[in-house]
């Protein structure tokens, strides 16, 4: 029991030696965990204000965005406007070209039609001095024939 007691006793001094010690390291590791934790802190805050300061520019921008895209729609329907002017001339020259166009094409017609009616008449004279010519040339081919046929039977015959 005596080993007990002393060692009860030299735990205790022991103890009560290391403790001031082990007090002030752990005193220490808690002021370095708290100071580690307000620079986080602090390291937060900035990155907040960057972030805000990001947020408000990118909004900045936007805006200017949105008004560059409005006036570049309006730009567009200016020139949309000029263009139909524009097309609506074009389409007033094409017209008034066609126009001219039809009535030429007219003119280009009946003069066709006079030529055809000319050449009409020319075919039928044409086609009648070719039937005329066919008629005789199956008299020929038939007074040929008649005449082959009697020189065969002359030939048979002797």
């Amino acid at each position: 029991m005596k080993r007990q007691l002393l060692t009860a006793l030299f735990l205790t001094a022991a103890t009560v030696a290391i403790s001031p010690v082990a007090n002030a390291a752990e005193t220490k590791a808690v002021e370095d965990i708290q100071s580690a934790r307000l620079e986080f802190l602090n390291n937060q805050t900035k990155a907040i204000e960057n972030v805000h300061d990001a947020r408000l520019e990118f909004l900045n921008n936007q805006t200017k965005a949105v008004e560059n895209v409005q006036s570049t729609r309006l730009e567009f329907l200016d020139n949309q406007t000029k263009a139909i002017d524009d097309i609506q001339a074009t389409r007033l020259d094409f017209l008034n070209t066609q126009t001219k166009a039809v009535e030429n094409v007219q003119a280009t017609r009946l003069e066709f039609l006079d030529n055809q009616t000319k050449a009409i008449e020319d075919i039928q004279t044409a086609r009648l001095d070719f039937l005329n010519n066919q008629t005789k040339a199956v008299e020929n081919v038939h007074q040929s024939r008649l005449e082959g046929l009697d020189a065969r039977n002359k030939s048979v015959v002797r």
